[in-house]
């Protein structure tokens, strides 16, 4: 069975304050159901980790470099991720791919980074909205799919489907539309790695993903959880997220 996945990404949201909503949410969840993941700003990972230990909450970074160590003045390496305590780590959001430029070739390079420092890579993709309304959505996400993963599928990986136009503006692709990625992203992963590769691979959906949507979401053909952006900053928020997923999850 793939893991179910309910993963939050604070951004470039949270000072040390902020640490107060992991520790609702770990009060909260003591046996969720599902994996849960918080990827704070990298300042907060190392105390996030120390308020998270002991839980069944994991703490994941929203970037890495592609080398172990070198002249990087303000990168963070792999290795460096998980000394400071990260189990996953985000790579290709569309936020990077935009304000810096990130390609495929180079996000590739920082999930083998990542997954020879024993990180799960959470890689994402997603369309704007002048691909989607030019039809060619499931052209570009095979194409980054494609660009984006090394020939060796790393164990655990994970697969975000964030549609551009729908992060952070309110806006949610419908569960057709959701579907349809999803269900070709597993047959596209099927293709070049083979069924059980496929088949292990969690496959999240992320765009304004809230506690009143969230269910809905999670009852869609090939969706094994979210990327929660906003809705994941505080634990109020969250926390029914999770039990969604959870009860999703039930056989």
């Amino acid at each position: 069975m793939r893991q179910q996945l309910s993963a939050g990404n604070w951004k470039m949201n949270g000072t040390t304050a902020q640490l107060d909503e992991l520790r609702a949410l770990v009060a909260a969840h003591k046996a969720p159901g599902c994996a849960v993941l918080i990827c704070p700003p990298a300042t907060l990972i190392a105390a996030a980790a120390d308020v998270a230990r002991g839980s069944s909450i994991a703490i994941g970074a929203q970037d890495c470099h592609a080398a172990a160590s070198g002249a990087h003045t303000g990168d963070l390496s792999a290795p460096m991720l998980v000394d400071a305590g990260a189990t996953h780590v985000i790579l290709g959001h569309s936020e990077r791919r935009a304000d810096h430029g990130e390609t495929d070739a180079g996000i590739r390079a920082k999930t083998e980074a990542a997954v020879t420092a024993g990180l799960v890579p959470i890689v994402c993709v997603g369309e704007t909205l002048a691909q989607r309304e030019a039809g060619e959505t499931l052209k570009v996400i095979t194409t980054q799919l494609n660009g984006s993963l090394p020939d060796a599928a790393p164990a655990g990986l994970v697969v975000a489907y964030e549609p551009v136009w729908a992060i952070g503006t309110g806006r949610v692709a419908t569960t057709d539309q959701i579907a349809q990625v999803h269900d070709a992203m597993r047959a596209a992963l099927t293709e070049r790695f083979g069924v059980d590769v496929a088949d292990a691979t969690s496959l999240l959906y992320g765009g304004s993903v809230k506690p009143d949507n969230a269910a809905e979401i999670f009852a869609t053909s090939n969706v094994d959880g979210a990327l929660v952006g906003g809705a994941s900053l505080r634990a109020a928020d969250f926390s029914p997220i999770v039990t969604a997923l959870s009860d999703a999850s039930q056989p």
